[in-house]
Order: C-alpha cells, then sequence, then structure tokens
C-alpha cells in the first residue's frame, strides 16, 4: 500500500512540476492587457509621394499628399496669398483616377486647375478647410501636366 501511495506521490509531484515548468511558456502567449487610459491617439493619414509637384513663383510651401480611398487628396491648407504649381505623374507611373484638393477657406479665394479642361473653383471665406473633387474630364492618362494657381482675390485668377 506504501508503494501504491508512493507511486501517486511522486505521479503527481511530477504533474506539479511540469505545470509549473511550463505555466511561463503559457503565459507568453496570453493576449496583453488593455487598460482603459493606455490608448494611443489616432494617427493621421501617411503621406505619400504619387505625383511630382513643382512650385512657381517662389512659393516655398510643399503640397503633402494623401490617399483618401482610391482619391489622390493634394493638401494645400498651408499655401496662401497667390502662387502656382505644374502637378505631373512621377516618371513611370500615370495618374491616380480621382483627384481632390483640401483648400483653406479664406486663405485662398480662386483655385483655377488646367489640364485638358481649365476649371475654376471659388474658396469659401470662412469656416473649415473645403474638399474640391476634380471632375475626370479635366485631364486624361495622356496629359502631361496640370498647372494649379490659386489666388486670394475674389475675381479671376490671371
Amino acid at each position: 500500500m506504501q508503494a501504491v501511495t508512493r507511486h501517486c506521490v511522486r505521479r503527481l509531484s511530477l504533474l506539479a512540476a511540469a505545470l509549473c515548468l511550463s505555466a511561463p511558456a503559457w503565459a507568453l502567449h496570453m493576449p496583453s492587457l488593455h487598460w482603459p487610459w493606455h490608448h494611443h491617439g489616432a494617427k493621421g493619414p501617411e503621406a505619400v509621394h504619387e505625383l511630382s509637384i513643382q512650385m512657381q513663383d517662389g512659393a516655398a510651401k510643399a503640397i503633402p499628399q494623401y490617399w483618401d480611398r482610391n482619391t489622390l487628396l493634394l493638401d494645400m491648407t498651408a499655401v496662401s496669398g497667390e502662387g502656382s504649381a505644374v502637378v505631373a505623374p512621377r516618371p513611370g507611373t500615370g495618374w491616380p483616377v480621382r483627384l481632390e484638393f483640401r483648400v483653406p477657406s479664406g486663405g485662398i479665394a480662386n483655385l483655377e486647375v488646367s489640364g485638358v479642361q481649365r476649371v475654376l473653383f471659388s474658396v469659401p471665406a470662412q469656416g473649415a478647410p473645403s474638399v474640391l473633387h476634380l471632375d475626370p474630364g479635366v485631364y486624361l492618362a495622356t496629359t502631361a501636366a496640370i498647372t494649379l494657381h490659386w489666388s486670394a482675390a475674389d475675381g479671376l485668377p490671371h
């Protein structure tokens, strides 16, 4: 009877040792705890470089580019006053299917976009920045470049 008890104790101690040794390995696979006050802030959209943008007239501000689903957004909120830029596809690439421009309200009054067609957008004088959607016919796949011209005057640019 003592042999059976000793045998059972030995098995239980081996099982307990195996559990103790395997517990750290099991703990490594546990999901991490997520505390309610430990949230990371939401990241903004990631800037891309799909088009080549050459600023004209000494304009020093760059125009960042972001994907908004399948539309390339050119963020012009840093521009003001009067200026122009030439936008073209990078060598070896083509135009995105859709283009849109985020413009500052009150910073500029008009945005002229010239490709195959010429489009003139009026920008609201107050409020949040506006997003202007460019019609698909303004540029074609064979269009070499698009010219942007913005003006702070209420009249037509040029």
